[in-house]
């Protein structure tokens, strides 16, 4: 809060109320009065007293009440008198303080401000004279985590991640919904995906063993600009998305490592069932019973390798070429082909993907 805007309003007060008013810091310090020969004057004693305090404080002809929160004020509101009308006076001069202030810091406030970028809320010509204003270091690399919590619990999402990450002037934590919280942090020079995988590891673990909350974290790509800090944001909602389909094993999942994923994610619905189509010309997927099915997963988890793979599913190696060939009959793929393993792959994401998706009426 600008002590400047504190002057000024109080300067514009003074000839209504025919009384000494100001304002006190956290420090104690007087920054605002009507007699300006007080301004720099001390009253430490008066914060200390403020702290313990359920109602205003009368104290040496003047009549104190703290701007806002009782237990943390960050300024006290004084004026001149021990009356009643000094009291209520004191109160329509804390309130009215009290909302020109909260205006003043939505308006300033750097995390207002990149929430604003990250949302789409503000012109990207405005970004950097917005940036100037707020005197924000915008050369800096920076990663959006987009973190969901999952279930219900009774403490504050928002709160809990503020308190990890309590600078204010490096860090900024972002509430875009009631369970989903937005972590822009600042990153080392020359930090890569890894890094940023650390960094969310440390939040997802710290949540679960101190709070025992689970969550989810999609990491978007490191940027070293403000104006792509939008971007990195929606890398983080992608990247939880297509986790959400291809990745349900994994609570952090990064954009840098979605693969075909997210080249699957963004085709139409139209092209996949094409696709699909076009691959099981002999009969749909569906024609696959479940053991076709945990074969195929097992095949693809052991890298093609039969003898593997036989000894994974503790059936005979025999037995194994048996399943693969009559897949092959079924589907015209045969999985031991590097080429028709891959179309097979892809084909089951495609699936995968389609089925995720709610039906639409």
């Amino acid at each position: 809060m600008s002590n400047r805007l504190f002057q000024g309003i109080i300067h514009q007060m003074k000839d209504a109320i025919d009384r000494v008013i100001g304002v006190i810091d956290e420090n104690g310090v007087i920054i605002s009065c009507s007699e300006l020969g007080k301004i720099g004057e001390t009253k430490q004693e008066i914060c200390e007293e403020i702290a313990y305090a359920t109602d205003s404080v009368v104290k040496g002809g003047y009549t104190y009440r703290p701007i806002g929160n009782w237990a943390k004020a960050e300024y006290i509101v004084f004026i001149e008198g021990e009356d009643k009308i000094a009291d209520k006076m004191s109160m329509m001069l804390a309130i009215s303080l009290n909302n020109i202030k909260n205006l003043y810091d939505e308006k300033y406030d750097k995390a207002s401000f990149i929430k604003n970028v990250i949302l789409d809320n503000i012109l990207p010509s405005d970004i950097y004279i917005k940036s100037k204003e707020l005197h924000f270091v915008s050369d800096v690399e920076r990663v959006a985590l987009l973190i969901k919590f999952q279930g219900k619990t009774d403490l504050i999402p928002f709160d809990l991640v503020q308190n990890m990450y309590p600078d204010k002037n490096k860090d900024y934590v972002i509430g875009v919904g009631e369970n989903d919280i937005v972590l822009i942090k600042e990153m080392k020079p020359d930090s890569d995906a890894h890094d940023a995988e650390k960094i969310a590891k440390n939040v997802a673990d710290t949540l679960s063993t101190e709070f025992f909350v689970t969550v989810s974290v999609g990491i978007g790509t490191i940027v070293d600009n403000l104006k792509d800090l939008a971007r990195s944001y929606k890398e983080a909602q992608v990247a939880l998305e297509v986790g959400k389909v291809f990745d349900t094993d994994k609570s952090i999942i990064s954009y840098d490592n979605l693969g075909i994923g997210r080249l699957i994610y963004q085709l139409p619905d139209t092209l996949c069932e094409m696709f699909l189509q076009e691959v099981f010309k002999r009969g749909p997927m569906d024609t696959l019973d479940r053991e076709a099915l945990v074969t195929i997963q097992a095949f693809f988890e052991n890298n093609l390798n039969v003898s593997e793979t036989s000894r994974k599913l503790f059936v005979h190696r025999n037995t194994l070429v048996y399943r693969l060939e009559k897949i092959r009959k079924m589907t015209g793929l045969d999985l031991r082909q590097f080429e028709d393993a891959i179309t097979f792959k892809v084909a089951l994401m495609v699936r995968k993907y389609l089925t995720s998706k709610p039906v639409k009426f």
